[in-house]
């Protein structure tokens, strides 16, 4: 039996990274959608946010995996604050905007993954971080932009826990691979059960 090639459909450097660190041989792949307009669908058809996360996950996969045979992983992280969904920041005045705002408070970081294979949706799932952040000063947040750099426009919530955007909590409930935007420990229990990986 020939083992399915492994494709990543996300642009990620930090998803990439924790597939090769957990040993996994992949393709890279970014899905080419336009991620506002499947959430506005979404939202126009009342769904919660973590539903948005998880329809977006799924589109990726299922886009890479109608061209590319193999077995698709798409991903995606949506942040809601205030009822409100939170989208990348375009410049660093907006992100240290959108800091203050979430100075003091609690916001919800919903992480999905998907699996498909030759157009078709094998399995999902969706996990959902609580962060709460502490009061930030003016001058932190200009010295966290400062030192953090254009690299944290990557990121849905202007912060890289695994790097300097741990500064920014007072706590976190939630899986540590969920706030990094890769629900990996479900994804990997999911590549076993398809023989990918080692049982």
């Amino acid at each position: 039996m020939t083992t399915p090639a492994i494709i990543l459909a996300s642009g990620s450097k930090i998803r990439a990274t924790l597939l090769t660190n957990c040993g996994l041989s992949f393709t890279k792949i970014p899905a080419d959608i336009d991620e506002d307009v499947v959430k506005d669908e979404c939202l126009l058809k009342g769904f919660t946010p973590k539903a948005v996360a998880l329809r977006l996950a799924q589109e990726k996969a299922l886009h890479v995996s109608r061209t590319h045979p193999g077995l698709v992983i798409g991903a995606d992280s949506v942040l809601e604050l205030e009822r409100d969904l939170i989208s990348k920041q375009k410049s660093l005045a907006d992100a240290a905007n959108l800091l203050r705002r979430f100075s003091g408070l609690t916001h919800y970081l919903h992480s999905a993954v998907a699996v498909a294979q030759d157009g078709q949706l094998l399995w999902s799932h969706v996990d959902t971080a609580d962060m709460s952040v502490r009061r930030l000063s003016d001058d932190f947040i200009a010295h966290y932009i400062e030192t953090a750099g254009e690299e944290i426009l990557s990121s849905v919530g202007c912060y890289m826990l695994e790097a300097y955007g741990v500064h920014l909590f007072d706590s976190i409930k939630g899986d540590y691979f969920t706030v990094l935007g890769l629900p990996l420990l479900p994804l990997l229990g999911q590549l076993r059960h398809y023989e990918v990986l080692p049982a």
